[in-house]
Formats: C-alpha cells, sequence, structure tokens
C-alpha cells in the first residue's frame, strides 16, 4: 500500500485547512487509516483515525475541531482541520493499517504503511 498526503500550508489561527490522503495498491478498502503529526523537538503523536466501517477516534487535542472520514470507493481519507490553533503546526503523516481494536488505534508502531509528511503551520 503507497500512501499520498496532501493538503497541508500556512494558515492564521482560527482558520481551517483540509488534509486528503489516497491509498494505492490495493483492491479493497484499507481497514483503517489515520493522521498522525510530529511537531518540531516532540514525539510523533496520534491525531485521528477512521475505519473502514466507520468507526473514528481522536486525539483529546483535536477533538470537535478536526473530523476525519473515509471514500472506501476511493481509498481515501480526509482529515478537516476547523479552529486551527498555533499549538497544531507539525509535519502531518497519513498512516495506515490492517484491523485493529481499542488502544492499538492510538499506536503509532501499529501502523504499516506511512505516507509523506505534509506541513501545517499556524501562526498566531
Amino acid at each position: 500500500v503507497q500512501l499520498q498526503a496532501s493538503g497541508g500550508g500556512l494558515v492564521q489561527a482560527g482558520d481551517s485547512l483540509r488534509l486528503s490522503c489516497a491509498a494505492s495498491g490495493r483492491a479493497n478498502p484499507v481497514p483503517v487509516m489515520g493522521w498522525f503529526r510530529q511537531a518540531p523537538g516532540k514525539e510523533r503523536e496520534f491525531v485521528a483515525t477512521c475505519t473502514s466501517g466507520g468507526i473514528t477516534i481522536y486525539a483529546d487535542s483535536v477533538e470537535g475541531r478536526f473530523t476525519i472520514s473515509r471514500d472506501n470507493a476511493k481509498n481515501t481519507a480526509s482529515l478537516q482541520m476547523n479552529s486551527l490553533k498555533p499549538e497544531d503546526t507539525a509535519v502531518y503523516y497519513c498512516a495506515a493499517s490492517g484491523f485493529l481494536s481499542g488502544i492499538s488505534y492510538r499506536n503509532s508502531n501499529k501502523y504499516s504503511y506511512w505516507g509523506q509528511g505534509t506541513l501545517v503551520t499556524v501562526s498566531s
């Protein structure tokens, strides 16, 4: 599975941005597609994930502001980011996995496939 992420950019605090991730190399929908991010000097952290069945999980820091969605027919995942804050500034990575459950959804080590990062910069 290859993942191609797009949609990063420079925005102001309070603005919105939409990230997209396209998976290729697999005929069936990827079971789990999600987003992680890594800010300068910090470890990679979980942002949100969505199963092909529509289960969504969010990090507390983005709950209510970010929305992840899937298009199984196109094997894509999108992350709509609203009310962006300077602390959302990071490189965002799309990730994919086989079936997961429970706490594994938030564990980057459980994701086998990764796209290139896309930079999101939120100015104050």
